[in-house]
């Protein structure tokens, strides 16, 4: 090894021990919160750290060419971001999910407490089972509705692409909008026309319709546009040796077109089942999670439509208990992984079955 290779991994391995340092102290001070002094400059010993540390790689000695290295200097904006706003925050969430934490610091450890307290909450419990319920009706809603819109759309209509359009516009308002005009055409426009002196939204079980109804109408138009892709897919050829053989259009449909478009239906699976599961906005402006529910574990709730991420959106900002909503948000995203990996495993070997 000559002086000068024994000089860059010098300097490279110091950058490297530096960096990592810098790093670290600033996410000690993050969670420790200590602001003054030192902690007060958190945010330049995080960013001069992955400097630092991206410094170090560069000068790592090597003898092929720095291509490698390079690549991962370009990708390293994103993954730095991507390890800042995603992979820190769920861990430091782990450990305040165990904590008293109010927003601001925490005085102690708490264990399980956190986790325990949420199975024995009823108005949890039922968002929980809410949402389950919310998830199985949209997933099978959105997609049934998108699909038939797709089939719509790939005829030889005129003003196919207007439909497509319209179809989709829902899709381009925001949520918490969204939700206020449907809250307006529900208590003003539709107590009119059906000359009935209650709103949809005044119970539980019509607020409940109500929200799917404004999800499907929002959400079907995006996954409509997954479906004319996929159908798309379908080669031309195959479909015009059908109608040789004179297959009816639902032979067609069923016996050629869906079964090569089983990746698209797993697509669109996974997509409005996580979409259902993270419902928040419309849930917000719609009902605010309102409603009553007798007999439930025991107890009357007032969280009839309260989803589970509103659920854990008050548990934080509306009762400042920032470490039991910890707890519960942990648990949600145990929960929606494993529910999304269980379904593109099932529909995976559907897809190979089809």
């Amino acid at each position: 090894m000559n002086e000068n290779t024994s000089g860059k991994k010098t300097l490279s391995m110091a950058l490297l021990i530096v960096g990592f340092v810098l790093m670290l102290a600033a996410l000690y001070f993050d969670i420790t919160k200590n602001y003054a002094g030192l902690g007060a400059m958190r945010g330049m010993f995080l960013v001069l750290g992955a400097l630092m540390v991206l410094a170090g790689i560069y000068f790592i000695p090597t003898v092929l060419h720095h291509r490698a290295i390079i690549n991962f200097i370009f990708l390293f904006p994103l993954i730095f971001t991507f390890i800042v706003t995603v992979i820190i925050p769920m861990f430091v969430g782990i450990f305040y999910s165990f904590t008293d934490w109010n927003g601001v610091f925490y005085t102690k450890m708490v264990g399980i407490e956190n986790y325990q307290a949420m199975f024995k909450d009823p108005a949890f419990m039922w968002s929980l089972l809410l949402t389950v319920l919310f998830v199985i009706v949209n997933m099978i809603m959105v997609n049934l509705v998108a699909f038939l819109l797709a089939l719509l759309c790939t005829t030889k209509l005129k003003g196919v692409g207007f439909f497509r359009a319209s179809y989709f516009l829902p899709n381009l308002i925001g949520g918490i909008v969204l939700g206020y005009i449907w809250q307006f055409i529900f208590s003003n426009v539709l107590t009119k026309i059906l000359n009935s002196p209650h709103s949809a939204l005044a119970t539980t079980k019509t607020a409940f319709i109500a929200i799917i109804v404004v999800y499907v109408w929002q959400y079907a138009g995006y996954i409509m546009l997954i479906y004319i892709n996929g159908l798309a897919t379908v080669p031309k050829d195959v479909l015009e040796a059908a109608q040789i053989d004179g297959a009816s259009d639902i032979a067609t449909l069923f016996k050629i077109k869906i079964p090569m478009i089983a990746a698209t239906f797993t697509i669109c699976t996974f997509l409005t089942l996580t979409s259902a599961f993270k419902q928040f906005d419309v849930n917000l402006a719609l009902t605010n999670g309102g409603g009553t529910v007798r007999g439930f574990m025991g107890k009357r709730l007032s969280n009839g439509t309260q989803m589970i991420a509103l659920n854990i959106y008050n548990t934080a900002f509306a009762r400042d208990q920032y470490g039991y909503a910890q707890a519960k948000a942990i648990l949600f995203f145990i929960i929606l992984a494993c529910v999304s990996l269980l379904q593109v495993r099932i529909s995976n070997k559907r897809e190979v079955e089809m």
